[in-house]
């Protein structure tokens, strides 16, 4: 049976959005093709009438899952930002949280197209939560600010993970981050 191509599309986007979920929660070397099809609800074999390759997947989700993050950033400021991102609900939720946090690790070892959409996703959520604030001044030195606090949290995020979800050094390195950061932004005038 032929499917129309809006539901090629719909197809397509599902896919995408397992596959944004998958990575996150496993990386890109732990997901298969064919694990990653079925989790979607569709055959191993559809996966290349849809996708050039593993990697342009691999692009795909990753924009969607920053999208999604810069989505929440949108209309938050910076400090509200820090304190949700520094929080154990998001470091808990590695399938749903953000993927720059997720797979940064991952990312720098994929091609280039890959990369490109980490680097253009970090773009956008700094302008995301730039533009929130309305930052005022110098902007070269506003943008170093949110770079270092983005920057900053994402790493609390990745140490934390890599902690044994109920030792007291993996919420010890939240607070001290958070803690750290929000004093950092308020210094500058930042929040």
């Amino acid at each position: 049976m032929k499917v129309s191509k809006a539901q090629a599309q719909a197809n397509r986007a599902h896919v995408v959005a397992t596959a944004a979920t998958l990575f996150r929660e496993r990386g890109y070397d732990g997901v298969g093709v064919a694990d990653l099809m079925a989790a979607a609800g569709f055959t191993h074999g559809g996966f290349y009438k849809q996708f050039r390759s593993k990697s342009d997947l691999m692009a795909e989700a990753a924009a969607c899952g920053i999208a999604q993050t810069v989505a929440l950033s949108e209309g938050a400021d910076i400090e509200r930002f820090i304190q949700a991102y520094l929080s154990r609900e998001h470091r808990d939720a590695r399938a749903t949280g953000c993927t720059v946090a997720a797979l940064s690790g991952d990312a720098a070892r994929q091609p280039d197209a890959v990369r490109a959409t980490f680097a253009a996703g970090i773009e956008d959520l700094l302008a995301a939560l730039g533009a929130a604030k309305g930052a005022q001044g110098d902007a070269v030195a506003s943008r170093a600010r949110y770079l270092d606090a983005l920057a900053h949290a994402v790493g609390a995020i990745v140490m934390s993970r890599a902690c044994p979800d109920d030792a007291p050094l993996a919420d010890e390195i939240l607070q001290a981050c958070r803690d750290r950061i929000l004093a950092s932004l308020h210094d500058a005038g930042a929040g």
